[in-house]
């Protein structure tokens, strides 16, 4: 009988070096509780040349950056396979969203309060720099359901401001991340019940509502006379 021959071998992924080194980086913080003194001292542990480095990074600070973006990007498409996912309302989406994030961050707790202490801004409101790349993400994101809920009808039409609701939107992330920073409770059940107030109070606010039925009740005196 002939021998068949075998299946090939898949090939194994090789990290590159940029990811190798994020993941040095990650797990020197995590290890030592601060970034690495010099950006020598981390490439000649994974012996590569100081210049590699750059080639990606300009500094920690912006692997910090990317850290952060990638734990938003994983929260939304780890969202969007969940099969009712198209399904989904503006508020749905954005509850999907948050829950997830909520699970990619206990993930990596220990490296999300140590990022986000060492770039609190001194000002309260303010974004804390590790959040830029995150924050530009999560309002292009806000941004597309929201224009989805105008076309539903669960989001009122307000030109005049409807524009800045990203930016408001991002408010209530901070609020959600800080919550988190500090919530004590088993599992963090009190972050996500913050998190359901909080966007069912956003949405009822962005959702047609009394001030609304004025404004159409006086364009229709206008118009009258």
């Amino acid at each position: 009988m002939e021998q068949q021959p075998s299946p090939a071998a898949e090939p194994e992924t090789t990290a590159t070096p940029a990811d190798r080194i994020k993941q040095a980086y990650l797990d020197y913080v995590l290890r030592k509780g601060k970034p690495p003194v010099s950006v020598y001292k981390l490439t000649q542990k994974l012996g590569l040349p100081e210049q590699e480095f750059y080639r990606y990074y300009a500094n920690f600070a912006a692997i910090d950056r990317e850290l952060w973006a990638d734990f938003g990007r994983e929260a939304r498409s780890t969202a969007a396979k969940e099969p009712v996912w198209a399904q989904y309302g503006a508020r749905e989406k954005l509850l999907g969203f948050y829950y997830t994030l909520l699970e990619v961050l206990k993930r990596n707790r220990s490296y999300a309060l140590n990022s986000l202490h060492r770039s609190m801004p001194e000002f309260p409101g303010l974004t804390p720099r590790v959040l830029d790349d995150f924050r530009q993400d999560f309002e292009v994101f806000v941004g597309e359901i929201l224009r989805d809920g105008r076309r539903t009808e669960e989001v009122a039409s307000r030109p005049l401001v409807q524009d800045q609701y990203p930016r408001a939107f991002w408010q209530q992330a901070l609020f959600v991340l800080g919550f988190f920073a500090k919530d004590d409770s088993i599992d963090f059940e009190r972050t996500d019940a913050a998190v359901e107030k909080a966007v069912t109070l956003s949405f009822d606010l962005v959702g047609r509502n009394t001030l609304d039925s004025a404004v159409d009740f006086v364009r229709f005196l206008v118009r009258r006379k």
